[in-house]
């Protein structure tokens, strides 16, 4: 009996905590939804944001920015997106291993380098580590704020513009599909000049420079744009980061969950089959009692 008891015990614990994941999977699958329709959207501004880049190079106008000087690298900044909460599969490993990668690198080529991590799991592990982590963000959840981010994105543009940082690389996870979610580093500066359109005089950069007027001057333009990309790039990073996060949850409850599924079904079939024999036993048991009495 207390073999079947047990058994039974387990498969309750199981039941319960197969309720708990499938709870978990249905909040993810909720947040996933509404931080893909915010990745998305900023998706669709960042890339207008390069066109109109593109239109002004187009246009003749000298690409000269700070913010567009390439210099050696001998101080450089790393900006590391995990999670505030585990139970997400690999979420997690795969920010901090792609972290220890791009810092090795740093250190192998002696470069200095201030790292910031966002993530109270990214933050354990780096620490667990013996990496110096010069900031540390614990406010960021399934719905980063664009007023939040773009402190963080004018710090490093101060420190790009004064020289205290040569380079600025982000560690996320970059949301491509629901099937697929990448891990990896994006140099964020020095940002990358505008490319032509291409073309000769009567081709496509003559008909861009003819479709469009600038005012006061593209100059004046550029100064606007080229900060106001920085900042949507970043802040698409922290959305990318919070929607594969969603995803990388909902993957794992997912999967907990139809694992607790089996678990049951082999936990009863172990506790009928224990029952059985112990039902067998009893009736053996009484019969072997009737037959004494009869003797």
């Amino acid at each position: 009996m207390a073999k079947a008891r047990a058994l039974d015990r387990r498969r309750r614990s199981v039941r319960n905590i197969r309720k708990i994941t499938r709870t978990m999977e249905l909040i993810a699958t909720a947040r996933f939804k509404k931080a893909m329709d915010r990745s998305v959207a900023a998706r669709d501004y960042t890339a207008r944001l390069a066109k109109i880049l593109e239109n002004i190079a187009a246009a003749g106008a000298g690409v000269v920015h700070p913010l567009l000087d390439v210099r050696p690298t001998k101080r450089s900044a790393v900006l590391i997106l995990t999670g505030n909460r585990g139970l997400c599969g690999g979420y997690n490993s795969n920010m901090v291993r792609q972290s220890l990668a791009i810092l090795g690198q740093c250190r192998s080529e002696q470069v200095a380098t201030h790292v910031s991590v966002s993530g109270k799991r990214g933050i354990a592990a780096l620490k667990f580590r013996g990496i110096d982590m010069d900031e540390r963000y614990t406010t960021f959840e399934d719905k980063p704020e664009f007023d939040a981010v773009a402190p963080i994105g004018r710090s490093y543009l101060e420190a790009y513009a004064s020289g205290a940082i040569d380079r600025l690389d982000v560690v996320y996870t970059r949301f491509d599909s629901i099937a697929r979610q990448s891990a990896v580093t994006e140099m964020l500066l020095p940002l990358k000049p505008p490319e032509p359109a291409g073309g000769t005089a009567t081709g496509p950069a003559m008909l861009a420079s003819q479709d469009y007027d600038f005012y006061p001057s593209s100059e004046s333009i550029l100064e606007e744009i080229l900060p106001a990309s920085f900042l949507s790039r970043l802040f698409k990073c922290f959305l990318d980061a919070a929607v594969s996060e969603q995803v990388a949850r909902m993957v794992a409850m997912k999967a907990a969950s139809e694992n607790a599924g089996g678990l049951i079904k082999d936990l009863s079939r172990r506790y009928n089959r224990a029952r059985q024999s112990q039902i067998t036993g009893e009736i053996m048991e009484i019969l072997g009692g009737v037959e004494a009495l009869k003797q």
